[in-house]
């Protein structure tokens, strides 16, 4: 149908037709986008004098353009942060201790989801003093934390260390997790920095750890544990407990691993580094008390470690020829030179009396 034309008295012609308003509607819908602009261009100037501001116009914006799914894992992340620095620095507040506590863990549910236990860890062949360390490192560990555990019990808190070794949140060394902030409170492990190893082991107690820890560094695995990476003691609640997943309690120790994805077999992903060192005493927090306190004459259950390898040195590690090897608790010693005479004399004299010479004809 041809539309209408009306001339009105300014001889303007109009249409009747339903595209004649579409045509006048794009010059207000152009007004209004080139307001909005213009708002936003005036907020953009006005945030950039506040800094307050500016961070929320900012986080607006990347907000807006962002991928949800970077974000999710951006926030996981965040989380996952936050989580390690409470379990890292939360240990010395305790949320209850004593009888209190004990009721209190009690309630806390067990998972009820299957433990998946980890794979076995075999000690790769590594340097001799490298070796040493790690099996002194993890037989400290066994002793000092669970010495008076069941053998269970000691060979959870070792499969509690080698699952942490393998974990991107902690150190890739059997040492280095067990001495993971021991310069400073609130250490992961309390012998650690609370000065416990002033007291000298008992030895059958040391043998038995010893043992247990040369099976884990051969390949045992304690299952029943499965990917723990934390416990404590029964009478004494950390604040972190009720965030992770609560797996099972051996003797006094209640053992936990990460909740969701990080606590699956997949995530303890990283290789073993195999760089084995042993803080010298004198190094660690010792609860505010000093290495010079120790009695006179009382050991000290820390072995030597070996000094940092002269890069210059091309000698095997078993070659002690010219070295003094620390770890086997020697230690320098110059004879006095005003006795040396007098030691070689009496060493000398044990070897029989000098015959007197024949006397001459004549005399």
């Amino acid at each position: 149908m041809i539309p209408e034309l009306h001339i009105g008295q300014g001889g303007a012609a109009r249409a009747d037709a339903p595209w004649a308003e579409d045509r006048r509607a794009p010059s207000k819908s152009l007004k209004l986008v080139l307001l909005g602009l213009a708002l936003f261009a005036a907020a953009i100037l006005f945030a950039a004098s506040n800094d307050r501001l500016s961070r929320l116009v900012q986080g607006a914006v990347e907000g807006w353009n962002a991928d949800p799914a970077e974000t999710a894992k951006a926030a996981k992340k965040q989380a996952i942060a936050r989580l390690i620095t409470e379990t890292e620095s939360d240990s010395l507040v305790p949320a209850a201790e004593g009888a209190d506590a004990v009721a209190r863990n009690a309630l806390l549910p067990v998972s009820t989801l299957p433990v998946e236990a980890a794979r076995p860890f075999l000690m790769p062949a590594i340097s001799l003093v490298q070796s040493t360390n790690a099996q002194r490192c993890l037989t400290q560990a066994i002793y000092y934390e669970a010495a008076t555990e069941s053998d269970a019990g000691k060979a959870a808190v070792a499969q509690v260390i080698l699952n942490r070794m393998k974990h991107p949140a902690y150190p890739n060394t059997i040492c280095g997790v067990i001495y993971q902030g021991s310069s400073r409170p609130g250490c992961q492990f309390s012998f650690a920095c609370d000065g416990s190893m002033r007291r000298p082991p008992v030895p059958t107690l040391w043998r038995r750890s010893a043992e247990v820890a040369r099976a884990a560094l051969s390949g045992h695995v304690e299952a029943s544990v499965g990917m723990a990476t934390h416990y404590h003691a029964n009478y004494v609640l950390p604040r972190w407990a009720p965030k992770l997943t609560k797996i099972e309690q051996i003797g006094a120790h209640i053992f936990y691993r990460w909740p969701g994805s990080w606590g699956k077999p997949r995530a303890f992903s990283d290789a073993y580094a195999g760089s084995e060192y042993i803080p010298a005493f004198s190094q660690l927090y010792q609860g505010g008390a000093a290495a010079t306190d120790a009695l006179p004459g009382e050991a000290i259950a820390v072995g030597g470690v070996a000094p940092p390898r002269d890069p210059t040195d091309h000698r095997a590690d078993n070659d002690i020829g010219g070295r003094i090897d620390v770890t086997k608790g020697w230690v320098p010693n110059i004879p006095d030179p005003t006795r040396s005479k007098a030691r070689f004399d009496s060493l000398t004299s044990q070897q029989g009396v000098v015959a007197a010479p024949e006397a001459q004809p004549g005399t």
